[in-house]
């Protein structure tokens, strides 16, 4: 996720990381936490950056989790993250496929296009002594990060044209770090949103935000992958991943596609030097989208809950391990039973706990699930209705 700094905390230091192991045993029902010594970003033109606060011990296993400046800080072990890059090169329109050796026409700069569409619902938010990025998804309100906002009450929104006002933090989800503010946006566009798009790996990606206090930053890549499942400070969830240049800053900002409309909300970065390294992640922006719908009719935020305790597979069959059933949990009646591997949910592999844990919580409660389970080396498949997180779980 993605952290803040705060005056109290301690002095920034530049020593080596010290080696963490990348085997751990997941459970994603009780998460322990310890501090993680802090990794100082750059000094920024603008107010002093933020810095981090935790590490997710039992779920993270070796992803340290860091804040600066706005964004949040994956650092990683020597072991490599690999993006995919390769796409299939197409016009602006998305129409004609073109040849190697083909020179595109004058003026087909799609990022360019993704720009100047989005670019002025793009916002800048200070919150305390730390920046961070947000767009205006609907008139009156700015979807960003929980984490920009944390802490605040109220923070200074500036927008494209260079004006600022005060604005209103209306709620939070930690869990799924999204925010909404409420501000008078007077005549700022709404950012088009792509509530509905199934996205494909390789396909354009553009960020857009305030990197290191830089307003009105664009760059680009690609999906590099699509429900990717990412343990991080509070929590597990299904993120999108991407290589398009993402730094702190960030934080909050969009990720669009090249139509011009926000594919999700970049909230962390996976990396070993604290900065941008090709693996950056965002929140769907369905996903997002629903959280701050709730947020502003002021519905009670509920994440789903499926009632496990689990680890990874040693076997020669990846999986979730189940270890322990709460007896009262939607688990406990689905016939799911210790011992039992569960490979799927709704046909996505789940290769590990973290995987688990992030499919159920890419989920509401109520929602109905199938897993794919292997028990006693038979496959077979279980209906699980999915039940409330308890607030201590």
């Amino acid at each position: 996720m993605l952290g803040t700094n705060r005056p109290d905390e301690p002095e920034a230091v530049t020593a080596d990381l010290p080696p963490v192991s990348m085997e751990p045993t997941m459970s994603y029902e009780e998460p322990a936490w310890v501090a993680p010594p802090v990794v100082p970003p750059p000094t920024p033109q603008g107010p002093a950056p933020k810095g981090p606060s935790r590490i997710l011990a039992a779920l993270l296993g070796g992803l340290l989790v860091a804040g600066g400046f706005g964004i949040g800080i994956l650092v990683d072990s020597d072991d490599s993250v690999t993006s995919a890059t390769e796409v299939t090169a197409t016009t602006a329109a998305g129409t004609s496929q073109i040849l190697p050796g083909q020179i595109l026409p004058e003026g087909d700069e799609p990022v360019a296009a993704v720009a100047a569409a989005l670019l002025p619902s793009m916002v800048q938010i200070q919150a305390g002594f730390g920046l961070g990025s947000g767009f205006v998804y609907e008139d009156g309100h700015v979807l960003t990060a929980a984490h920009v906002v944390e802490g605040s009450n109220n923070v200074v929104v500036r927008f494209a044209d260079g004006n600022q006002a005060e604005g209103t933090v209306l709620g939070t989800d930690t869990v799924h770090d999204v925010a909404v503010i409420e501000v008078d946006t007077n005549d700022t566009p709404v950012a088009p949103l792509a509530l509905d798009e199934e996205l494909v790996v390789g396909q354009l990606a553009v960020a857009l935000g305030s990197p290191w206090g830089l307003e009105q930053t664009v760059t680009s890549g690609v999906v590099s992958a699509v429900d990717r499942p990412v343990a991080n400070i509070n929590s597990v969830q299904v993120l999108i991943q991407t290589d398009a240049s993402i730094n702190p800053g960030n934080s909050g900002g969009a990720l669009a596609d090249r139509q011009g409309r926000v594919i999700g909300v970049n909230i962390e970065i996976f990396t070993q030097t604290g900065t941008n390294s090709g693996v950056g992640f965002a929140v769907p922006i369905a996903v997002a989208h629903d959280i701050a719908q709730q947020i502003v009719a002021g519905t009670p935020l509920e994440t789903a809950y499926l009632g496990v305790t689990g680890e990874d597979a040693t076997g020669d069959q990846a999986g979730a391990l189940i270890t322990e059933i709460v007896a009262s949990g939607p688990a406990a009646g689905s016939g799911l039973q210790v011992g039992d591997l569960v490979t799927a949910v709704d046909a996505l592999g789940v290769r590990s706990m973290t995987d688990l844990a992030g499919r159920i919580r890419s989920y509401s409660p109520d929602d109905s699930v199938v897993l794919d389970v292997i028990r006693n080396g038979e496959s077979i498949t279980l209906t699980v209705t999915l039940g409330v997180r308890p607030a201590d779980g």
